[in-house]
């Protein structure tokens, strides 16, 4: 088999990456390197640098390779931040994935696969269940929600299978630590790293079932394989929620460090979230066995190797209004320094 990979040089990616080797699929992995790092890429893949924007290239990439599955995990996947950048999150994350899926359909791709998010259930509505009618809250849920339906759109018009994923705060080694507003466990251990106090939007309450990259990786790598789960949806991840401060904590203390948490004023976002699996399980053979405390220790063992990371806030907003002030200061930051 012969498959693609988007967002190869992320951290997700990059796991998926290695598992469809060991399943011996011959792995070409494409990211434009906005927020993953070529060495992140396993050896074994040949990497092609290239954003799915770029339909040109996309264009000539499968007719010359001819693959037989696409797993698309490229995303812009800041999901407090889409409020905020609604062109380039739609431009990304749907546009993007348009170009994907119709080069998939132009050339007899076998499975699409596709990492979609929890975000699209919204508010309120724990735990989530893949029947649930989606509503989603925030620009990020909406693309993504808005990519499912295309797939489900282009399987009715052109036969093309898919199977979508909807992970939830994934976390592991390789992710981009330096990155200010996405992936909770990397800000903190970042943060850590450099003496600084634990960023915590209000009080800290909101809760998340933070799910270890290792417990899932393999099962989306041999998802187009399982007859039953093409056409799917399926919840992906852990399925002990936390609250965010008893994250901090752990991270502290994995890290060898005291705990020290900053409280920020209380951002928009759903306060409680997290999935029912039984699918996963069931029809994927999917059950997370990492615990909390054992995932973030194998993180922050990766982390201390690796050291801080510098991120660079983003530079393109759209929507000042409402912005959380911590993030206004780092964009201030950043034109003092230009």
């Amino acid at each position: 088999m012969k498959s693609l990979v988007t967002g190869a040089a992320g951290f997700l990616g990059s796991h998926v990456c290695e598992s469809l080797l060991a399943l011996g699929h011959e792995v070409v992995g494409l990211d434009d390197l906005s927020g993953g790092f070529t060495e992140n890429v396993p050896a074994g893949v040949r990497f092609v640098q290239a954003s799915i924007l770029d339909h040109e290239t996309l264009t000539t990439l499968f007719e010359t390779e001819k693959f037989d599955y696409v797993y698309h995990l490229a995303a812009y996947a800041a999901e407090g931040l889409s409020h905020f950048i609604k062109r380039f999150n739609y431009m990304n994350n749907v546009v993007g994935s348009v170009n994907l899926i119709n080069c998939a359909v132009n050339t007899q791709v076998k499975c699409f696969v596709f990492t979609s998010s929890i975000a699209v259930y919204g508010e309120g509505r724990t735990p989530m269940v893949e029947d649930m009618i989606p509503m989603p809250t925030d620009s990020y849920g909406i693309a993504k929600y808005t990519v499912e339906q295309e797939l489900k759109a282009s399987h009715h018009m052109f036969g093309l299978d898919y199977v979508i994923f909807r992970p939830h705060n994934v976390y592991g080694e390789r992710q981009n630590l330096g990155d200010p507003y996405r992936n909770v466990v990397g800000i903190f251990m970042n943060q850590i790293m450099q003496g600084k106090s634990l960023s915590v939007f209000g009080d800290g309450t909101q809760q998340r079932a933070f799910s270890y990259v290792g417990d899932i990786a393999g099962g989306i790598a041999h998802s187009p394989e399982v007859a039953a789960a093409r056409n799917r949806i399926f919840n992906i991840g852990a399925d002990t929620p936390y609250t965010v401060n008893e994250l901090a904590e752990v991270c502290c203390e994995v890290m060898g460090a005291p705990v020290n948490i900053t409280h920020l004023p209380a951002r928009e976002e759903v306060h409680v979230a997290y999935s029912d699996h039984t699918l996963a399980r069931e029809i994927l053979g999917v059950n997370p066995q990492t615990t909390l405390v054992d995932g973030l220790t194998r993180v922050a063992h990766w982390a201390k190797q690796r050291g801080p990371m510098q991120g660079t806030p983003f530079s393109a907003i759209e929507v000042l209004k409402n912005l959380p002030p911590s993030w206004q200061r780092l964009i201030d930051a950043q034109k003092v320094q230009s």
